[in-house]
């Protein structure tokens, strides 16, 4: 699951020259999924005209051989979110960058 993942993210980044960094979170990261769990990414793109409760309709993940949550930021807004106190602040070393 994890090659799909980096074959998708090298796809990405030659079509889409705005997609910088392709990342998961959550139990895959964690090495503690099981059935029925699903892979959390992170898309950051260096910018974005869109919401961010619409831009993951924009990445096409379905190729992956698991259910995808897709959460996608530009540098400035992961920069800001990380910086935070919160869930990101918590999980920002838990991510694996695979692109």
């Amino acid at each position: 699951m994890l090659e799909a993942l980096r074959r998708w993210a090298e796809n990405a980044k030659a079509q889409h020259k705005s997609l910088l960094r392709v990342g998961y979170f959550g139990s895959y990261a964690r090495g503690d999924w099981g059935v029925g769990s699903v892979l959390d990414v992170v898309l950051i793109v260096s910018e974005s005209d869109l919401p961010i409760a619409r831009r993951a309709a924009e990445w096409d993940l379905t190729e992956l051989p698991v259910p995808v949550d897709v959460l996608v930021y530009t540098i400035r807004e992961w920069e800001k979110i990380i910086a935070q106190p919160g869930m990101w602040l918590k999980r920002r070393n838990e991510v694996v960058w695979v692109a």
